[in-house]
């Protein structure tokens, strides 16, 4: 039995087999009404039929919700921005999903008259973090309810059976082998085979990405240009960020771009291994990076660089509605200002190479660089340079030698720096 009491609750819904036998538990368990929400990211033909499916569990009344456009423009673009990927590898696709949710979940109780919310996040999983910490940042009155910490289902065969018993419709099957997570931004997979690390992934296991072998065997170019850091055109044309995300799915599927094989540091402290598809957020990101190495100073660039080290683990964790991420998002946003041009990548078996970058801010100038005799920089200037900057190591020597009487190097030349 429940320790606390809940009269009406809101679950995160997605139709599938666990939040559909969540439906009559809570109503058996906590005997309060329940209105399922479900946030349409991308999910395509999850959505179909989902709000008859909600009722037909026994829920209330079931909202279904496009949220899209504010998932890009919100979250995604945001932390594409920041540079901020998890562990080198994980562009965060579910990890910036589920705030979003959560904060709808809040208005949805709110304008309802809920006291409770719930959702269908396992004990030994992130997203339990991701839902509850933005629940706590946004109204901390309201009641958590995670029956995956409460009741006695332990697997799928006992979630397969409570539906039965309960009479709720459910596609589910037990040969179903992996746990996934679809959005606009990318697909993950977990559990089956992926449980054991010396295992290959299946090939039949990929729904979104062409095998890089299996794609085509010609090279295909893209042009994007992006204004103040948000994407804005692809090869010319405008889009909004919907259609723009997904047009570069299409290409980057084709071409078998986006694949990643992560052994990721989940935040409870086990690891997991994850297979995950990310086509169209591998090129922007890609895209992006480049054209801020055109666009930003050295010392801008390399502290943006921390930036997105840290800013990646804040969203893995949960952490979106914090004063730490929206300080540095301060700072990002900043840095945006000037990162407005062109970037020309080609796509070809699995690859994105950037081959051209173009900027009406562009810090790099072609007449400093040259080999070419330029009337810009004097290379003579450079062996005082040198001098300053090797000062320290010049000094540390000099002082091991005068102390211990004997140097790393068998015979340094302390009188001076000769250039050959």
């Amino acid at each position: 039995m429940p320790k606390t009491t809940a009269k009406k609750c809101v679950l995160a819904y997605s139709g599938g087999l666990d939040t559909s036998v969540i439906v009559p538990w809570l109503k058996n368990e906590y005997g309060c009404e329940v209105i399922c929400f479900c946030a349409n990211l991308g999910q395509a033909d999850e959505l179909e039929g989902l709000e008859e499916k909600a009722i037909a569990s026994g829920a209330s009344k079931c909202y279904v919700e496009d949220l899209r456009s504010e998932f890009l423009t919100d979250y995604v673009f945001p932390t594409m921005q920041a540079g901020a990927i998890y562990e080198r590898d994980y562009l965060l696709g579910t990890s910036f999903a589920r705030p979003l949710i959560a904060k709808r979940l809040v208005e949805v109780a709110e304008m309802e008259g809920a006291d409770a919310i719930a959702h269908g996040a396992t004990g030994k999983g992130n997203d339990q973090v991701r839902f509850e910490l933005t629940v706590m940042a946004l109204n901390p009155r309201l009641q958590i309810i995670a029956p995956w910490r409460e009741w006695n289902i332990r697997g799928r065969k006992d979630a397969l059976d409570y539906a039965a018993e309960h009479n709720v419709p459910v596609k589910a099957t037990e040969d179903r082998i992996y746990s996934q997570d679809r959005n606009l931004w990318h697909l993950s997979n977990e559990g089956g085979p992926l449980e054991n690390p010396w295992t290959e992934p299946p090939h039949d296991m990929f729904e979104w990405t062409t095998a890089p072998e299996d794609a085509p065997d010609e090279a295909e170019y893209v042009e994007l240009y992006f204004r103040n850091g948000i994407p804005e055109r692809v090869n010319g044309v405008a889009m909004g960020p919907v259609k723009l995300v997904q047009d570069l799915n299409k290409l980057g599927c084709k071409h078998g771009i986006g694949r990643i094989d992560i052994v990721e540091n989940r935040l409870v402290g086990m690891k997991s291994r994850g297979v995950y598809e990310t086509p169209g957020g591998t090129i922007l990101y890609k895209a992006h990076a480049g054209l801020e190495q055109l666009c930003l100073d050295k010392d801008t660039l390399h502290f943006k660089q921390q930036i997105g080290h840290r800013y990646a683990e804040l969203v893995y964790n949960g952490q979106w509605f914090t004063t730490l991420r929206e300080a540095m998002d301060a700072f990002v946003q900043l840095t945006e200002q000037k990162i407005t041009g062109n970037v020309r990548l080609k796509l070809y078996k699995g690859n994105v190479t950037l081959v051209g970058r173009k900027s009406p801010h562009s810090l790099y100038r072609e007449d400093y660089v040259t080999f070419d005799e330029d009337d810009v920089y004097d290379q003579a200037d450079a062996e005082g340079f040198i001098r300053l900057f090797g000062l320290p190591l010049k000094v540390e020597a000099m002082l091991k030698i005068e102390g211990a009487g004997v140097s790393d190097y068998d015979s340094p030349d302390f009188n001076d720096f000769k250039r050959d």
